[in-house]
């Protein structure tokens, strides 16, 4: 056989060979848009996501905004000029968020949009706890302890749509409490940000306007530890009940001290994997096998994985965040 008749039949065998491989033969790229690293959970989901993505054979990109909308939006562009292959987006602004999911699209790239939701566009996924019920869970615990007396509420950001399920969970439980006269809301507000500062000056804007106060029911424990230490200056610490998110450290720390009377815990290793999980699937190209709730972005019925998450008190902290890893016993209790 000559040799341009073998080269030939060389060059049509590796054509053959390559036509082959799938997207499932390359590492797939993932990029990871994080509003900001400014509370301790988000370092443990970006280092959840990225473990198990690199178990599952693939590569992330993470990048952090500082929660700044803009400077999210010229890095998911960024990620996309790079050819990857799937978007995970902890969104800045909730409807800002929309145009990354837009962009995206363009380039045939799917978005998950993890722990807040991002509104008003044709969004992909959505991977979260349920809000709602987290909301109801709060509220529930202390109307438990205290059923009737005068009840504040220090939302999570205004620009962040977990705030208004929240909101939704706790006054599911709140308003028949309202309309038979056991509880009195006096302060109902939400914060421009899920920052301490924002906890403490709601704090103590209410603590001016009166000293009769029974619960305060924060939108997550950064809010919360603002909240105790207003309660301290005013003479008032371990006096109201308080209801916080995300069981941070310091936080659990106060429930022991008696100063916060509970937290919400999520399962944040649970939901880096979904969204690692999803991520890879979409990445490949392969259909998603797993049942998916929806939820409405005010465009559509987005499918969704919403994980439970599970109310903390000083009782069961060794059966929940102790025994998940997620916390120790000695750090806790130090």
């Amino acid at each position: 056989m000559n040799n341009p008749v073998r080269l030939l039949i060389l060059m049509v065998f590796t054509i053959f060979i390559l036509s082959g491989c799938t997207k499932e033969d390359d590492a797939i790229k993932v990029g990871f848009l994080i509003h900001a690293l400014d509370k301790e959970r988000w370092e443990n989901d970006r280092d959840y996501f990225i473990e198990k993505v690199q178990e599952l054979g693939g590569t992330v990109e993470v990048r952090v905004a500082d929660n700044d909308a803009q400077k999210q939006l010229d890095q998911a562009n960024e990620l996309l000029a790079n050819g990857i292959d799937v978007l995970v987006v902890v969104p800045v602004d909730q409807f800002a968020a929309a145009e990354i999911v837009q962009n995206a699209q363009e380039k045939n790239v799917s978005v998950i949009s993890y722990d807040r939701l991002i509104k008003n566009c044709r969004l992909d996924y959505y991977v979260s706890t349920d809000n709602v019920e987290i909301g109801r869970l709060q509220a529930e615990y202390l109307t438990t302890m205290k059923p009737s007396g005068k009840y504040a509420l220090i939302g999570g950001a205004i620009s962040d749509n977990n705030s208004q399920f929240l909101y939704l969970g706790q006054m599911n439980v709140l308003q028949p409490l309202v309309e038979k006269g056991d509880i009195e809301i006096i302060y109902n507000e939400f914060t421009e940000a899920w920052e301490e500062e924002e906890g403490y000056n709601h704090a103590k804007k209410l603590l001016q306007t009166t000293e009769e106060i029974d619960a305060i029911i924060a939108g997550n424990d950064a809010i919360a530890f603002g909240v105790t230490r207003a309660l301290a200056e005013a003479g008032k610490e371990g006096e109201v009940l308080v209801a916080g998110m995300d069981a941070d450290l310091r936080n659990l720390q106060e429930i022991v001290a008696g100063h916060q009377t509970c937290t919400v815990y999520k399962p944040y290793e649970k939901l880096a994997a979904t969204a690692a999980e999803l991520a890879m699937t979409l990445g490949r190209d392969e259909e998603c096998e797993r049942t998916f709730q929806t939820v409405s972005n005010g465009q559509r019925l987005v499918p969704a994985v919403l994980h439970e998450a599970m109310i903390v008190n000083k009782d069961n902290l060794k059966l929940t965040v102790i025994s998940e890893g997620y916390q120790t016993e000695e750090e806790i209790y130090r």
